[in-house]
């Protein structure tokens, strides 16, 4: 019995990255061998074991053949007699396909490192196919190694188109949708990830809605990159410039969404385009199980963002009503996600990637403000009910005019 570490950790050793999670492959071992090691099985579909001391994951060496249709359509073999390149043949990526031994002797039988020399990603074989989620893994990979140089190898890009083409991608379930979809938005890149997907014309069958935007003009006075979609791209660059949060970069990806519905008489201008986003991004948080804090966090800034925009002419009572709007009283911390979001947004343009938005430095101010009002003196007054909600909004609305003149310079 042999054991090797494979996978990603040995990928990112070799780019002098940090090794997170490492995943070994056990040739010519079986389940009984490793259970009587102390091994705990968790796979069923194919035999993984957690070590007993690390809790690594120990994969047994296995083939596939495809069976059906799907990411789960295969029939895996994972007997004492399959070799370690045979185990290596059926991954995804030649980065991905390289095995390192214990005393650090490297298995390399498909280019692997040769690749990593070229900053390609490049399938291992045909068997690439098989799989229709290997193609958002690509487009994931890319956005997280494109600030290395490395892009998708002609041949594979030819190969996903192929498989776009051929329906294979219709057979995705949403939850591993989802799954690759939130990975690539905390890549450095999230942006490549959606590149990627309409270079193989994978992006009108994942994301329609995100697919439509391109080609659909913008004005160039506010927007010198017209095309919307160029706009989502850039906008999803400054968001991950901005933040870590999943929920910030996903609103930057879908805040658009409702320009790609817009009747064509009516181009370059978008009226009505937030409610119209709105729908949308219900639809897909829908189809995609999408958590609760990403749909929020989005919903707000694909209805809102104008009104943050505008805040520098904004009446108190309408930054009043949309800090009330994003429940912002109740979750502060939601509310700052909306803003870095919506800064996203309006740095997301050809030429005003740097301009500060002092937009956000207002709803702040006026948010602090309200906050600051208390309730409790209000209920010494005696008030109750409809009179108390009355007078605490009205206290509420005088401290955030207020606050407005402040930032605003009287």
């Amino acid at each position: 019995m042999e054991i090797y570490l494979v996978g990603g950790a040995v990928r990112d050793k070799l780019l002098n990255r940090p090794v997170g999670e490492k995943d070994w492959v056990v040739v010519g071992g079986s389940p009984a061998e490793l259970e009587a090691d102390g091994y705990k099985q968790v796979g069923k579909d194919f035999p993984v074991f957690l070590h007993p001391e690390t809790g690594e994951e120990y994969a047994l060496a296995r083939t596939e053949t495809k069976t059906g249709p799907g990411h789960r359509g295969f029939e895996v073999y994972a007997e004492s007699d399959v070799s370690l390149e045979d185990d290596l043949l059926r991954r995804d990526l030649t980065i991905n396909a390289i095995a390192e031994s214990s005393d650090g002797t490297l298995t390399d039988p498909y280019g692997g490192r040769a690749d990593i020399e070229a900053k390609l990603l490049r399938h291992v074989s045909d068997a690439f196919r098989e799989d229709p989620l290997r193609v958002l893994r690509v487009a994931r990979f890319a956005a997280r190694f494109h600030k290395l140089g490395f892009s998708v190898a002609t041949d594979t890009l030819e190969l996903m188109k192929e498989m776009a083409a051929g329906g294979e991608l219709d057979t995705l379930v949403a939850e591993r949708v989802w799954k690759e979809t939130a990975i690539a938005l905390g890549e450095s890149r999230p942006d490549i990830f959606i590149e990627t997907l309409r270079n193989c014309g994978a992006l009108e069958i994942v994301f329609p809605e995100i697919d439509r935007l391109f080609g659909v003009p913008q004005p160039p006075k506010w927007h010198p990159e017209i095309d919307t979609g160029i706009h989502v791209l850039l906008v999803m660059q400054q968001a991950a410039a901005l933040s870590d949060s999943l929920p910030v970069r996903f609103a930057a990806m879908v805040h658009d969404l409702g320009k790609g519905t817009t009747d064509k008489r009516w181009w370059p201008s978008h009226r009505g385009h937030e409610q119209r986003s709105v729908e949308l991004i219900n639809e897909l948080c829908d189809r995609l199980g999408a958590p609760n804090h990403c749909r929020d966090i989005a919903l707000h800034v694909g209805l809102y963002h104008g009104h943050s925009h505008r805040a520098l002419q904004l009446r108190p009572d309408t930054v009043l009503k949309l800090i009330e709007n994003t429940d912002a009283f109740r979750r502060p911390e939601r509310f700052e996600e909306f803003l870095l979001a919506c800064e996203a947004d309006a740095r997301g343009r050809t030429g005003m990637e740097e301009r500060p938005y002092h937009q956000a430095t207002i709803l702040r101010a006026a948010l602090a403000a309200a906050v600051d009002i208390s309730s409790e003196a209000l209920q010494e007054q005696g008030l109750e009910g409809p009179e108390f909600g009355a007078a605490l909004r009205q206290a509420r609305l005088e401290a955030v005019t207020a606050a407005l003149a402040g930032v605003r310079g009287g």
